[in-house]
């Protein structure tokens, strides 16, 4: 049988350059946005399987507002937890196997180390928990699954830091960014290249190599570090950069809290797949191309 792979939430960032690099790596890929597979509507779930006979899911539907979950929970949950055990309880009953996106939000950023797949978790906020929750809802009902866990996602499409801050570069002189949060920015072309090898793999019988993974980019920074790189680059394709002024979390509060250290390590993914992080200068130069070129 032919490879088909079935994306729900292909209306986000991540979804949307899934199906575009589907294509490129030979595969079929079926994208459904939430108009057209709620994933926290079995009925709707189990139809669309039916009616598009993948041979592999990926889970990358989420609720993804970090501070309005604060006061909008029960959303949260129902979309992060609620929906991935729908969707990952389709997924047994079919006899698919299921690639569910995860978030460095599921550790507390106390570590000065990366953290690794089997670190305890201690999610610290109601986006943090919801997304703790789906990883364990998966785990709790289908076997055959990867969890894998990015950070610090951005790309061309939707909202994210790189967007946000090219636009608010145009628009002031100065910005103050954070820089005492650290992470590896990961770029949804970069995660949709290894979330089409992970299924590649899988799809060719390559993989009993079932459970949770940290992919991410290769280099550590701040925000500040991340936004001065991004001008320096947007700078290459006539874009003014601002001033960018270091600032503490403290001077930034947030409804939600931040890790302040959220770095993945990703040997476990290297051993198991050979799929190897792509330098952060890479990536967000080709995101940038897609951009503004």
């Amino acid at each position: 049988m032919a490879s088909r792979i079935m994306v729900f939430g292909a209306g986000g960032q991540i979804g949307r350059h899934v199906i575009e690099t589907g294509s490129l790596a030979g595969c079929e890929a079926v994208g459904l946005t939430r108009a057209e597979a709620d994933i926290c509507d079995p009925a709707a779930v189990a139809k669309a399987i039916g009616r598009h006979a993948p041979t592999i899911i990926v889970n990358a539907a989420a609720y993804t507002a970090v501070d309005k979950a604060e006061t909008e929970m029960e959303q949260a949950f129902a979309v992060n937890r609620d929906g991935a055990a729908v969707l990952a309880q389709a997924a047994a009953e079919a006899g698919l196997p299921l690639i569910h996106l995860s978030t460095d939000y599921v550790f507390d950023g106390l570590n000065r180390t990366p953290y690794l797949e089997d670190d305890p978790v201690s999610p610290q906020g109601a986006y943090a928990r919801s997304k703790e929750a789906g990883e364990r809802a998966v785990r709790e009902v289908h076997d055959r699954h990867l969890i894998l866990r990015t950070s610090w996602v951005y790309g061309p499409f939707g909202t994210n830091f790189l967007r946000t801050i090219l636009r608010l570069g145009a628009e002031r002189d100065e910005l103050a960014i954070v820089d005492d949060q650290t992470g590896c920015p990961t770029a949804t072309g970069d995660l949709a290249v290894a979330i089409m090898a992970l299924a590649q793999r899988i799809e060719n019988g390559g993989s009993n190599d079932w459970g949770t993974y940290h992919y991410a980019g290769a280099d550590m920074v701040t925000w500040h570090g991340f936004a001065t790189m991004i001008f320096a680059e947007a700078a290459k394709f006539g874009r003014k950069a601002p001033r960018l002024r270091p600032i503490a979390t403290a001077d930034y509060p947030t409804a939600a809290p931040r890790p302040a250290y959220s770095v993945l390590g990703t040997e476990k993914l290297r051993r198991a797949f050979g799929i190897e992080p792509r330098p952060l200068r890479d990536s967000l130069v080709a995101s940038l191309q897609r951009l503004l070129g």
